[in-house]
């Protein structure tokens, strides 16, 4: 696979790249290869309630928080979203995001719909939103089924939860089916490239336009 480049040398502003997708669709393997591929964009760091899996790392994975420090960040409107999933809470802090957007850096976020609302309600010129599809719902418990991480009652429940977050399809600015991983991703990267020279964020076109105007 060849490594990702960008295209854009004027100075832009950054934006926030969110990939959802049911649990067992891809997003996470996607959002790997991305951060592999293109140093230009960084992993926003969630602050979630859930405790450690092995092999995390605290500041690395998530900041791992205590239910008391979630209430009183949301308390303080210290997160630009966050939602509770599977009986865990997630969210993003604000943190030095807002200040990187404006030096051109972008992040990417691993968020599910509820999140992706928020954060388009709160930042919404800065947002770029792509839903990832499975090729089908057998195919999606197969894949969640792979894994030997769950018991069926566990997959059970994340099918239903599923066709719940599949049905917000429509509320997302592009759609991709990952029926093979490295088309989908190559189509994702495409949707990143296209968005980071849409006009309205390259900020350095006014000073070029006049100097080449002259």
């Amino acid at each position: 696979m060849a490594e990702f480049k960008t295209i854009d040398k004027l100075h832009r502003r950054g934006l926030l790249f969110i990939l959802s997708s049911p649990s067992g669709a891809g997003k996470t393997t996607l959002s790997r290869m991305l951060l592999a591929a293109d140093p230009d964009i960084k992993l926003s760091v969630s602050a979630t309630t859930r405790p450690p899996r092995p092999g995390e790392t605290d500041g690395v994975h998530y900041h791992f928080v205590s239910d008391a420090k979630f209430d009183a960040m949301v308390e303080e409107d210290d997160f630009y979203e966050w939602a509770e999933v599977f009986g865990y809470r997630y969210g993003t802090p604000k943190g030095h995001i807002r200040e990187g957007l404006k030096a051109g850096q972008d992040y990417l976020f691993d968020i599910d719909w509820q999140g992706t609302q928020q954060l388009y309600q709160k930042d919404q010129q800065d947002v770029v939103s792509v839903f990832i599809l499975p090729p089908s719902l057998p195919e999606l418990r197969r894949r969640l089924e792979a894994r030997a991480q769950d018991s069926d009652d566990v997959i059970d429940g994340r099918m239903e939860r599923a066709r719940a977050e599949i049905s917000h399809w429509a509320e997302y600015d592009y759609v991709v089916i990952n029926d093979n991983v490295d088309e989908c991703f190559d189509r994702v990267r495409e949707v990143l490239d296209a968005e980071r020279m849409r006009r309205t964020r390259q900020t350095g076109l006014i000073p070029f336009v006049r100097e080449l105007m002259g």
